[in-house]
């Protein structure tokens, strides 16, 4: 009825948890928003993350969002970071259509050593490694995977860097995450926002894009043969203020606004994420089921194997009789263990 009623010129808020697809023509550029508020406070009060890793997976979570959501398939889109610093490891992943969720691994000691003596910044925790970005479609396919170097970078840059070597698309990405206490509310809450933006261009002259350092192509100065739109999109977004990104106040639509009114901004429907894990009784069974008999005894404590999943925490209790030889299932016999699969 309120959508039957909305005058022209008007639009709907999509709200949180919802990341919100536009495009402006006239820079030729396409783009996805989001602020996250309830799932993020979910997945991170469930492991009671400290502050500075919870900062992180935050990020993680909305860039996984903003890619993830892109897909036009059944699949998911999985972020992994393997790295050396305090905070070794992040895994967040979304399937399709709308199922997000996410863990952190971090050395308390090293952790605790680095807040102490200040280098506490994102980039410090997550220190020298890798970050994965793979797209999976399921049996059968092959999965895609983009990789690229950390090496005390932000999130914000390994992104930039993945679209430039893995699609040579100009891509721009802001983030932001805090603690905030809403209006009428007693409690803080975690709140993440990020805007990711896209030169799209039709025009096959517009579509260049400078060789990256070291490579045999045009070897350029890139400000020099940069486009006119793609700066003047780099420079809104220089504009943005961290809080924008993640006030509800101001939510996606009236930010797009802000800053691309003057060339007509188009603002389509919000995409919904949730808080679902995708583990189970059946596929922990599955997976336990092709375990040795000298595994499964490894596995045995106080009478019965118990499985905790990394990412929702919820705890699987088995009884170790389920697993005798004669009960196993030859197909499952030799399959990598994966607890999180």
């Amino acid at each position: 009825m309120a959508d039957a009623a909305r005058k022209l010129g008007e639009f709907g808020f999509a709200g949180d948890d919802h990341v919100v697809p536009f495009e402006v023509d006239a820079l030729d550029m396409r783009g996805r928003t989001i602020q996250v508020g309830p799932l993020l406070d979910d997945i991170l009060s469930r492991h009671d993350y400290p502050a500075p890793v919870a900062r992180l997976l935050a990020e993680a979570i909305v860039v996984t969002a903003l890619l993830g959501t892109s897909l036009k398939f059944e699949g998911k889109f999985i972020l992994q970071t393997r790295t050396d610093g305090p905070v070794d490891m992040l895994v967040a992943d979304f399937s399709t259509p709308q199922a997000m969720r996410a863990y952190a691994r971090f050395d308390s000691d090293r952790l605790e050593a680095a807040i102490e003596s200040g280098v506490d910044a994102p980039a410090d925790l997550l220190g020298k490694g890798v970050l994965a970005l793979t797209i999976d479609q399921g049996e059968h396919t092959q999965r895609y995977q983009g990789i690229v170097e950390l090496d005390n970078t932000s999130f914000e840059d390994a992104a930039r860097t993945y679209f430039r070597q893995s699609e040579q698309i100009p891509t721009d990405l802001r983030l932001a995450v805090a603690k905030q206490r809403l209006p009428g509310s007693t409690t803080e809450n975690w709140r993440a926002g990020g805007l990711l933006a896209q030169f799209l261009p039709d025009a096959a002259e517009r579509m260049r894009v400078p060789d990256l350092p070291g490579g045999d192509g045009d070897p350029g100065d890139i400000d020099d043969v940069a486009d006119d739109a793609w700066q003047e999109v780099q420079a809104l977004l220089e504009t943005i203020d961290p809080s924008e990104l993640i006030d509800p106040t101001v939510g996606a639509e009236r930010l797009l606004f802000r800053l691309f009114h003057e060339h007509g901004v188009r603002v389509f429907e919000g995409v919904q994420i949730a808080d679902q894990c995708s583990c189970s009784r059946e596929k922990i069974r599955g997976i336990l089921t092709g375990f040795s008999a000298e595994e499964i005894a490894e596995s045995v404590e106080d009478g019965a194997i118990r499985v905790e999943c990394e990412f929702c925490s919820k705890s699987y209790e088995f009884d170790p009789a389920e697993f005798v030889d004669g009960e196993r299932s030859d197909a499952a016999i030799g399959t990598e263990p994966d607890l999180n699969s």
